[in-house]
């Protein structure tokens, strides 16, 4: 049998639930509630912490040099090529085929001032001589009997004993005839002469102590006067053909004459040489003109005994640096261009401040920068590189900071 639900009883049933479920809600809030306040309660108490000491600003730790004041001669760098002094390419002053060659006439051989390169065919010469003083012995004979024949005139005239006009008595006399004679004597002399140059001109020597770069002929060679027999180089001196900035020409020295020695120039060549190895020459000239493609000023330096053995082979043609002394720069400050900052300004330490000084520079080479104004001899000279460059910023150096330190450890 079915028992029937009582509607009553139904509902304080689900009433009962409710306030059951909004009873744990509440309690949660409060225990909720009160853990809030006794956080704020923890937090709101804490002892706060107090700085016992004020902040103390650092002052940068810098690197300092001192100024220093004097006389220098700067040195500048330039690129420069060797060049020969002197060259020529040899020809013959008369033809013919070559008999003989010397030794060292050949590339790269060195010849002594007068020694003869190549010696020609002399017959064809010495036939034309032997002509020639035939030549000049008829006309010598000539002479001779004109002589004699103006002897008889003179004697035949005197006989005569008669008045000529000036003109009249040297046409009796023979002298035109003299004359004649005279000048063919003379002429034939030149003839002889003009034969012997010829005969010697079959000796083709060697105009000063050269290096045989390049040579044209061999044994049998058939030349004329415009042939190139040989290229050859002077051995006394080479040139360095370098350039610089026209704006630094003025600053060098050359010298007022041929005869007065340069100023020394120390030449490198880093690529051909050991570490450390130079060579010395002298500035000799300025071309004056300016390098169409570099808009450079051309100079030439002289460099003497270039090939010689207990020096560094200083080979035609190859790049070499040269170190040239300009003139000398009076009383200014020395110091290494790179601590000549941006827009020519110095960082001075001074007092225990950064002082950023503008300051006037007269002249830069490869290492240092040369200051004629705005900076005084002493000066501490900032070489450090600074992480904040504000005028008047606290520096300190490493001794200074030693210093302190030390009185620290005294006064504890």
């Amino acid at each position: 049998m079915n028992e029937s639900v009582n509607p009553e009883e139904q509902h304080n049933s689900d009433t009962d639930k409710k306030m059951k479920t909004w009873l744990q809600i509440l309690i949660c809030v409060s225990v909720l509630s009160v853990a809030g306040i006794l956080v704020w309660v923890i937090f709101s108490t804490e002892p706060e912490a107090v700085r016992e000491t004020s902040t103390k600003k650092t002052a940068m730790l810098v690197e300092v040099e001192a100024a220093v004041q004097g006389d220098f001669r700067p040195v500048i760098e330039v690129m420069g090529t060797v060049v020969p002094a002197r060259e020529l390419r040899l020809q013959p002053r008369v033809s013919g085929r070559i008999l003989e060659i010397s030794p060292h006439f050949i590339p790269g051989g060195i010849v002594e001032e007068g020694e003869t390169l190549v010696t020609l065919d002399p017959s064809p010469f010495q036939i034309a001589l032997r002509d020639r003083e035939s030549d000049l012995l008829q006309a010598q004979s000539d002479l001779t009997l004109e002589k004699g024949r103006q002897e008889v005139a003179k004697q035949d005239f005197e006989l005569v004993d008669r008045d000529l006009q000036p003109a009249q008595q040297a046409l009796v006399l023979r002298e035109p005839q003299l004359q004649q004679a005279r000048a063919d004597v003379e002429s034939a002399k030149a003839a002889v002469d003009q034969a012997q140059l010829e005969l010697d001109w079959t000796r083709v020597t060697a105009p000063f102590k050269a290096r045989v770069l390049d040579r044209y002929v061999n044994l049998g060679s058939q030349v004329s006067t415009q042939t190139d027999l040989v290229h050859l180089v002077d051995v006394d001196t080479f040139w360095v053909e370098a350039t610089v900035p026209p704006s630094k020409l003025s600053r060098l020295e050359f010298p007022s004459g041929p005869d007065e020695e340069g100023v020394e120039v120390t030449i490198r060549n880093n690529t051909a040489w050991p570490p450390g190895t130079t060579r010395i020459g002298q500035l000799r000239q300025q071309v004056g003109t300016l390098e169409q493609t570099t808009r450079m000023a051309r100079i030439y330096i002289t460099v003497p005994q270039p090939l010689h053995p207990d020096q560094p082979a200083l080979l035609l043609g190859s790049f070499v640096t040269a170190e040239i002394p300009v003139r000398e720069l009076e009383n200014v400050i020395r110091l290494n261009r790179n601590y000549v900052r941006q827009d020519d300004t110095v960082w001075v330490m001074n007092d225990g401040k950064l002082d950023i000084r503008d300051v006037e520079v007269d002249f830069r080479d490869k290492t240092y920068a040369y200051i004629r104004e705005g900076l005084e001899a002493g000066e501490q000279v900032v070489i450090s590189q600074l992480a904040t460059v504000v005028d008047e910023a606290a520096l300190r150096t490493a001794d200074e900071t030693e210093e302190s330190a030390d009185s620290e450890d005294d006064n504890s």
